[in-house]
Formats: C-alpha cells, sequence, structure tokens
C-alpha cells in the first residue's frame, strides 16, 4: 500500500488513525513500563515504526491492532533487562516515623503517576473501565511478571483481545498464549494487593472524603488527618525507598520529618491513575511569600477511608507534565 493512496487512504488520514489510538497505547505502554515519560517515548517509537513501516501494512487486522503489536514489541524492547519498577512498599518494611532519610534512589526504580489526561479518552464509560488497571497498585503487580506474560496479561485482562489476536501480535500459538495466561494470573493472585475504591467524581461521599484531606492538611491539623486514614494506611515518598504505615506513625512523620510541609497548598489536577491528585506546593525557605513545588500527591480510597497517601517527589520532572507552575504566590 502506498503513502499516498490505498485503503487506509492519504498520509494526512494515516496519521489520523495514528493519533486517534494514542491516548489507549500511551496507557497500555504505562501498564507495561511504569513510567508515563517511558510510555510517551514507546507511543513515539511505535508512530515513528508505523510510519516507516505503512507501505507494508495490508488491512488484514484493524489498523488499531496493528498499533498494539508494534507498542507491544516496542515494550518489549524497553524492557530487555532485570530492572523492574516498584513502590516502596514493595521493597522493604515501613520505616520509623522520624528516622533518618535514607538517601534518594535513581527515577528508574519507582512505578510513576500518570496524569488522566494521557491515559484516558473521551468516552466516560471506557474512562470508567480502564480505572482499575491504571490504579498504583496493579501497575506495580503487574511489574512483577515476565514482559510477555505482562503483555498477555494486559492484552487478554484488561484490553479483552482474544487468545488468536494476542498470540497473532506476539507470534504465539494460541495454547502458549492461554497457557502463559494461567501463570500471569497465578503470580498476580500472590502479589496483587487488595483492590481499593475505584474514585468516582460524581460520588458525594468520596469528594467529601477528599475535600476534608485537603482541609486537614492545608491546615496541618493531624488530628482531623488520621480520622480520615484507614488503619493500615500506607505514606510513600519515592525517590526515597521509605513509607511508614498507620494513622499514628503517618502524624508523626509529619510532625517531624515531613514538618516543611507545614503551611503546605494542595493545587487540585484533573487526577492521575484514575485517583484523587494535587500539586502539592510547600512554603520556600528563602521567601515566606512564594510556596514552591514538593510532590505530585495522589490519594488511594478504599471505602469511606484513606489507603495510600502518595508523594511524588520528582517535581523537576512531574510538575511540567501535570502542567503545574513552577511556583505559587501568596
Amino acid at each position: 500500500m502506498s503513502k499516498t493512496a490505498g485503503s487506509a487512504g492519504s498520509v494526512d488520514e494515516a496519521l489520523h488513525q495514528f493519533e486517534a489510538h494514542r491516548r489507549e497505547l500511551c496507557a497500555y505502554a504505562y501498564r507495561m513500563l511504569g513510567s508515563s515519560f517511558e510510555a510517551e517515548d514507546a507511543v513515539q517509537e511505535t508512530f515513528t515504526r508505523a510510519w516507516k513501516a505503512f507501505d507494508s501494512f495490508e488491512g488484514r487486522s484493524s489498523v488499531r491492532s496493528w498499533l498494539y503489536k508494534i507498542t507491544t514489541n516496542v515494550c518489549l524492547d524497553m524492557l530487555d533487562g532485570p530492572q523492574r519498577r516498584a513502590r516502596p512498599m514493595d521493597l522493604s518494611g515501613p520505616s520509623t516515623p522520624d528516622g533518618p532519610m535514607p538517601p534518594p534512589q535513581p527515577d528508574y526504580v519507582w512505578i510513576e503517576p500518570i496524569p488522566n489526561s494521557l491515559a484516558f479518552g473521551a468516552d466516560p464509560a471506557e474512562h470508567a473501565s480502564a480505572k482499575d488497571s491504571l490504579r498504583l497498585a496493579f501497575v506495580a503487580a503487574v511489574q512483577h511478571l515476565p514482559a510477555t506474560q505482562r503483555a498477555i496479561l494486559i492484552m487478554r485482562e484488561v484490553l479483552r483481545f482474544s487468545a488468536n489476536e494476542t498470540a497473532d501480535m506476539l507470534m504465539m500459538s494460541p495454547a502458549s498464549v492461554n497457557s502463559a495466561l494461567q501463570r500471569a494470573r497465578a503470580t498476580m493472585s500472590k502479589v496483587q494487593s487488595a483492590a481499593s475504591s475505584v474514585y468516582d467524581e460524581s460520588d458525594a461521599e468520596q469528594r467529601r472524603l477528599v475535600d476534608g484531606f485537603v482541609r486537614a492538611f492545608e491546615s496541618y491539623d493531624m488530628d482531623a488527618l488520621t480520622t480520615l486514614l484507614k488503619q493500615d494506611v500506607a505514606l510513600s515518598m519515592p525517590p526515597f525507598d521509605l513509607w511508614v504505615c498507620g494513622p499514628d506513625n503517618v502524624a508523626r512523620f509529619m510532625l517531624t520529618t515531613g514538618e516543611g510541609c507545614r503551611g503546605s497548598r494542595m493545587v487540585p489536577l484533573e487526577g492521575a491513575n484514575g485517583l484523587p491528585a494535587f500539586g502539592h506546593y510547600k512554603p520556600s525557605e528563602t521567601d515566606p511569600a512564594v510556596l514552591v513545588p514538593w510532590s505530585v500527591t495522589v490519594l488511594e480510597l478504599d471505602g469511606d477511608r484513606i489507603g495510600g497517601l502518595n508523594f511524588f517527589l520528582d517535581t523537576a520532572r512531574l510538575f511540567p507534565l501535570f502542567g503545574l507552575p513552577p511556583e505559587l504566590r501568596v
């Protein structure tokens, strides 16, 4: 097929077809790689490869399936190594809340948040169905799988491709795909934590819980904050491999090591990983009228309580990704 003629249409039409699938491909690559930055790179490489190979696309599958096949190959190439991304609670036991801070670890160690705007399309129903598989806990659990099993689990159980479609994309037999899927499910049953609540912006109770967190944190009212937390709440702060567990330890951490966050401002974001998220600014040490970036903060909800407080501190990379300004003035 020519790039200027044929059933797929003109150059502009082909590029338009590619772009129509950008967000779902980015979400797929994110689940595979655990990094929003690597996911964007993977999709860009996918489009480059697709464009170069467009002459040979014969239309025996849909453009969507063809792009997923290319994206899978790109991700498998990027995963050619032993390193897997994780969360702090996957690497060690809980830390002492007022203990010394460990040295930061490189960014490639950690699961990173992804803005909702990169992962979800315009269809609200599609948005809702994708949320569970973009939870931080799910993405971290998937990282325990070998790369090919990871792709098979996501294709079959998240994207709902058939065994035959998955086999075609991975150049395997359907029987091999089904066997690998069973092994992946067995591993996931061992490493995946209990599902937290999916965040629904239209749920008044969930909105009240999130608003209560913002009020308590901005006023630095630890008594109010702890009433909103589950008994096994986990607070983590990548790139530090520490985490604390339980409401009392969270309060103790905030009043000792985290005392510099007193006077913070939480700027609501469109969301991250389908969860409530904020740009977290704290007072500058040099100018009290300036608030400086501290974290992208992502909340995990569990029923009527907060089960996870995730403070992602790589603000130099994450604040531009989420469209946040470099400072606030008060």
